[in-house]
Parts: structure tokens; sequence; C-alpha cells
């Protein structure tokens, strides 16, 4: 199953690395951009083949905003795409809103603890996740995937595909870089996910 993943465009936590999980925080200008240069390049790569893929989003308002401007970068109608609570980020529980330089002042034996084992470490808080946590809705979400797809999730939701479909290290799944100016390529029946670049439509 061929599957087009797209992180949403840039917010103003993440420009100063706030953890911000299933924080609602809006994208800024220049995420904006980034979604409408993802929109370009897929209009491109996909052609007049674009209307028979399914669109699908977390939840989140980061996420519509950018499945819509990507939407309308590829002259398609903004509005005609799902949504799936199984996409929405992983929870960092007490720590959302926080950067990790003001973690480690506040709780450094947890901050050492989770570098330790990135993967594994479930945050403090009610609701709060561990990736590995995550990777069990993703899964279930990748498993209910019916026909090809155009999908715009998270950062962490794109660590547990990789982990996933590419049989990645836990590890390397919990520090690899998660672009927003790039669109994945997966393909899960041999096991594949690579990056396409998007920059030189911005």
């Amino acid at each position: 199953m061929l599957v087009y993943v797209i992180r949403h465009g840039q917010t103003d936590w993440n420009a100063i690395r706030r953890l911000q999980g299933q924080k609602d925080i809006p994208l800024n200008d220049f995420g904006r951009s980034q979604a409408i240069a993802n929109g370009k390049t897929l209009r491109d790569i996909l052609g007049e083949k674009a209307p028979e893929f399914d669109y699908i989003a977390s939840p989140l308002g980061r996420t519509r905003e950018t499945m819509e401007l990507l939407r309308g970068a590829m002259g398609l109608d903004t509005n005609a795409y799902r949504t799936d609570d199984r996409l929405v980020e992983v929870s960092f529980g007490d720590w959302e809103g926080q950067t990790l330089p003001e973690l480690k002042l506040t709780h450094p034996e947890k901050v050492r603890t989770r570098k330790a084992a990135k993967w594994d470490f479930i945050p403090p808080g009610q609701d709060a996740e561990s990736y590995e946590i995550l990777s069990w809705r993703i899964g279930a979400w990748l498993a209910s995937v019916e026909r090809q797809t155009v999908c715009v999730c998270h950062g962490g939701v794109i660590r547990s595909i990789f982990r996933l479909v590419t049989g990645m290290e836990k590890e390397e799944a919990a520090d690899i870089p998660i672009p927003q100016d790039k669109i994945l390529r997966v393909e899960t029946d041999n096991g594949t996910a690579e990056w396409i670049d998007a920059t030189a439509n911005l």
C-alpha cells in the first residue's frame, strides 16, 4: 500500500522547541508556506491521479490547516478529507508546553531517564504516552488503510511509522529528524519509507 505522509507545518512552539504533543497550537506563517510547498510538490508527483487518493489527517488544528493548505495548492477541494483520532500526536502529559532545558532545571533525573530510553519513556501526568504506546494506535491505523492515501500527521506519528514499516530500531526512531518541508513516501508492502524534498516549492 502506498501512503504519502506529511508532517504539519511549523508552529511557534516548534520554532523554540517546546514539547507540543496534543496541545492545539496553530501554524505560524512559515508553517503555512511549508504546507503550501508540500502541496505543490505532491501535485507534481500525483498529477491527474491526485483525486483518486484517500486524504486523512489528525483532528488537531495544525494538521487540519496543513491538509487544507496542501489540498488548496493541489487544486482540490480544501475540505474534502477525513480525520482519524488515532493520528493525534503523542501526549507529553505535564511536560507539554515546556522545553527540555526548562525540564532539566525542574526534573533533571526524569530528563536523564528519558535520554537513556526515549522510546519507552512515559512523562509524568495523566494520559501521558511513550512512543511505544503511540505506536500501538498507529499500527492499528496502518492496518486499516485500504487504498492509496495522503496522510497529514505529527512527528511522533511518523517516528512510529518508520519503526512499524521499516523495522527501524527504537533508539533510532526516537531521534531521527522529522522535517516539516518534506514528504515521506511509504510502501507498506516492501517496508520502505523515503523522504521527498519539497523545498524547491518554498
